[in-house]
């Protein structure tokens, strides 16, 4: 995992390295181990390096055979050994999962978007073109901003180009843009068909592709382990990468006596785990929030409240290892939400797919922000491309059960996985994270005593609570106002 960042086309001039090295320092959390620069012909690349994939080897930018070819990349391509063999024509100076992108490119164009398997944003430049390309859901981030002389920056977070005088825009989730060609999308989230209708082949096939998914996210040449809030989604994520690994270390926070921690203590025993737990109160989260309201790069209320848990489990875990595993993903594919529950049919399979899509500037945003504060890699099984195909295959009957005459969300899921972890588990209630964690009362504690402010940047807070974070936003930022029209809201659909 790494931060990329760069310059290019007219108007670049001969200030785009220093440009690109400013903008590379901002982005220092998300690689503290290097950093790479090169000029090319029509502008720069830069990176810096979170090491996994062959620590010792694997620097970038990643540059061809020609000596004109080059790629700087963020993220993890998990086919990158099937890719390689496909490609014994080039010649490679490391095992590192993305310089194989680099050659893909050379024999495909753009194409080679759409064979990666991974989680990726990416630039690669050749010859006077550049191509940036992001993967299918948008687990990695990618930002651009136009300034003089029709030059382009990218970044990965938008705090590196906020000083760029044109606005800031996001490269959507699963498309690629040339400097030649502009915007194309190369992945669409498939459409909902209800081809699965029995449960007991569901459940199956759906335990299948969870072990595929974990398995191919354990590849890694640095210490790795798992967030275990204690729900369904990270237990059971947890517990299938301790059955491929044989010893595996699990993170959870939360306020002194909430559930999630007695939930994580249980399913942690249960699968043999060696867990690591952290409690925080009010005093901890105050000292911190304006920092992690910074590396979040949004004030909405829902979402900083999540993000809270997020940054202390983020910072225990990267005193451990460098990588881990999260749930994210089985609440937008199976129906995790209690306002899903009375939704039913193609409302529902909509409303999933709506949420699934939107998953990018949300929750993907939080893990992937918070993680890379704290110089950790952040992966996502349940969005593995096979899983969400699946997933919009199952019918919505089979999403939203019927359990003791109560509807129950993610009943597949629960069936797939419900011989991995303790009963009380497989059927708890959901509870989102701030929930769980104990976040959700001590943030609107925070917010009680910090008083309303105005509403500025053209943004009306929803809640004196959301008012706090806006104002420590517009704080945290030289020009917040460049940030806001990327900022996601969560906004239930009214179907």
């Amino acid at each position: 995992m790494c931060g990329i960042a760069g310059c290019w086309g007219e108007g670049a001039g001969a200030g785009a390295v220093e440009d690109t090295r400013r903008r590379m320092r901002r982005l220092r959390h998300r690689g503290p181990d290097g950093q790479g620069l090169r000029p090319m012909e029509a502008g720069v690349l830069g990176h810096t390096r979170l090491a996994i994939m062959d620590p010792a080897r694997g620097d970038q930018p990643h540059v061809a055979e020609d000596g004109v070819t080059a790629l700087v990349a963020n993220g993890e391509i998990y086919n990158h050994e099937a890719l390689r063999a496909s490609l014994g024509e080039h010649r490679f100076v490391s095992r590192s999962d993305t310089e194989v992108a680099l050659h893909l490119f050379e024999a495909e164009g753009a194409g080679a978007l759409g064979r990666l398997d991974g989680m990726f944003a990416l630039a690669h430049a050749a010859g006077d073109e550049l191509l940036l390309g992001r993967d299918p859901l948008g687990i990695k981030p990618l930002y651009m901003a136009r300034s003089a002389g029709d030059s382009v920056r990218f970044a990965s977070e938008m705090k590196a180009l906020q000083d760029v005088g044109d606005r800031i825009t996001e490269l959507p989730a699963g498309c690629v843009w040339s400097s030649r060609g502009g915007l194309r999308r190369y992945y669409h989230v498939p459409e909902p068909s209800a081809a699965i209708t029995d449960p007991d082949e569901a459940a199956a096939e759906v335990r299948a592709a969870l072990e595929r998914a974990v398995r191919k996210r354990l590849m890694s040449d640095v210490p790795l382990g798992a967030f275990l809030s204690g729900g369904l989604d990270s237990s059971a994520i947890a517990a299938l990468a301790m059955r491929e690994m044989g010893a595996l270390h699990t993170f959870s926070v939360g306020v002194e006596g909430s559930p999630d921690l007695d939930a994580a203590e249980a399913v942690a025993r249960h699968i043999g785990s060696h867990h690591h737990t952290l409690v925080f109160g009010i005093d901890e989260v105050e000292a911190e929030l304006e920092r992690l309201i910074f590396a979040l790069e949004s004030f909405d209320r829902d979402l900083v409240r999540s993000a809270v848990p997020t940054f202390f489990t983020a910072r225990l875990a990267a005193r451990h290892v460098k990588v881990a595993l999260t749930g994210e993903g089985a609440d937008e594919l199976f129906g995790g939400y209690r306002y899903v529950r009375r939704l039913r049919g193609h409302a529902l399979a909509a409303e999933l797919k709506r949420s699934l899509e939107g998953m990018h500037n949300l929750n993907l945003q939080r893990v992937d922000r918070l993680t890379m504060a704290h110089g950790l890699e952040a992966r996502v099984p349940f969005l593995d491309r096979d899983m969400v195909a699946l997933a919009q295959r199952i019918a919505p009957e089979l999403k939203i059960g019927q359990v003791e005459g109560r509807p129950v969300e993610k009943w597949v899921l629960r069936r797939a996985v419900q011989d991995l972890l303790p009963e009380r588990v497989v059927w708890r209630d959901k509870a989102q994270f701030d929930e769980g964690s104990g976040t959700t009362d001590l943030m609107a504690d925070i917010a009680g005593s910090a008083g309303t402010p105005v509403p500025r940047l053209g943004v009306t807070p929803r809640s004196a609570e959301e008012g706090l974070y806006l104002r420590l936003f517009a704080s945290a930022f030289e020009r917040p106002e460049a940030l806001v029209p990327n900022l996601g809201r969560w906004l239930p659909s009214p179907a």
